[in-house]
């Protein structure tokens, strides 16, 4: 037979306190001083004292467990989020159901009610839609959004879009585009938006710096590469002019590159390009693609804290915060 299994009244009494505050520490609970914490956390961690989590959620209501709603998990720039806030939980003792919509708002909603039926202490929500369920309203439970920012998010992490969209502009005027083409999301969901507010923030701006006209159309598709490649090609085959194209992401970016050099055009002598994500296949495509670099950690270890702080019922000082974005140049401008 292996070791006795320890209880809570056996790690109160090595540690000569009531069970109470145990479960306090277990719990992050407050009302006991560091000294006693550090005391109880290492008889725990000597004795290998692993808590019941069932007795432990029929005791509090709590289940110690949270969710993840992500919109594509094979898209790398949420994957890389929702490894953050995954390692984030864990080193918290916290499980994490990570939910893939695929962009589907029906099977969004299922994962929601999905969620709630577990019981999981709060949400991280990164939505597709405009409208969503008002969970933190229809529910004591918090949620914090990232990245999108619908209706009814009282709480949002996300990268400066509007920065974003600024320096890409920017960067193509600079390069001597003075006809560029903006590709975008057909979905109108607020980082499409505000990357559109910025690039035009630039043209507007550069357009009192340089006497030749800075002009630039817009043309919405699929998020995705054969979307974006198709489109492209169907532009190049009506002969419309343009010497730069900013896409809303890398993987758009790069469809538009191969279509580009299908035609005989060459990137950036012919046309520059600039995405955004900074995903790896940004840098390992040739061209190198010329992007707005977000910061994954930042935005998924904001977005894991505050979560955390409200499901301790602290209060935050921000409901909305911004991480900042970066040009990163590479060779297809």
């Amino acid at each position: 037979m292996g070791p006795k299994k320890l209880s809570i009244v056996d790690i109160a009494k090595m540690a000569g306190v009531s069970t109470a505050t145990v479960s306090r520490v277990i719990n992050n609970s407050g009302g006991y001083s560091e000294k006693t914490e550090k005391k109880i956390l290492d008889i725990i961690e000597k004795s290998n004292y692993t808590p019941n989590v069932n007795a432990i959620s029929l005791r509090t209501n709590k289940s110690r467990s949270v969710g993840v709603v992500v919109p594509d998990i094979t898209n790398e720039f949420f994957a890389k989020i929702v490894r953050e806030i995954d390692t984030f939980f864990l080193s918290n003792k916290y499980s994490v159901f990570i939910c893939d919509s695929n962009e589907n708002e029906q099977m969004e909603d299922m994962h929601i009610n999905n969620l709630i039926e577990k019981n999981v202490d709060g949400i991280i929500y990164i939505s597709g839609r405009t409208e969503v369920m008002e969970i933190d309203d229809k529910y004591t439970m918090p949620v914090v959004y990232i990245d999108r920012k619908p209706n009814h998010a009282h709480v949002l992490i996300e990268s400066d879009n509007v920065k974003g969209g600024y320096l890409a502009g920017k960067e193509l005027i600079e390069k001597g585009c003075r006809k560029i083409l903006f590709l975008r999301d057909s979905r109108s969901v607020s980082p499409v938006r505000h990357r559109y507010r910025g690039f035009v923030k630039a043209l507007n701006e550069m357009n009192n710096k340089f006497k030749e006209p800075i002009k630039s159309f817009e043309v919405s598709v699929t998020p995705d590469y054969e979307s974006a490649k198709g489109k492209m090609a169907e532009i190049l085959e009506s002969e419309r002019y343009f010497d730069g194209v900013f896409a809303t992401n890398d993987l758009m970016a790069l469809g538009c590159i191969h279509a580009l050099i299908a035609k005989g055009y060459k990137v950036p002598e012919d046309v520059k390009v600039v995405g955004f994500d900074d995903v790896s296949i940004a840098r390992f495509c040739n061209p190198p693609i010329t992007t707005i670099t977000q910061n994954t950690k930042e935005l998924g270890r904001l977005a894991s804290e505050t979560l955390l702080s409200l499901m301790r019922k602290k209060e935050i000082k921000h409901k909305e915060i911004i991480v900042p974005v970066s040009l990163n140049v590479r060779k297809s401008t």
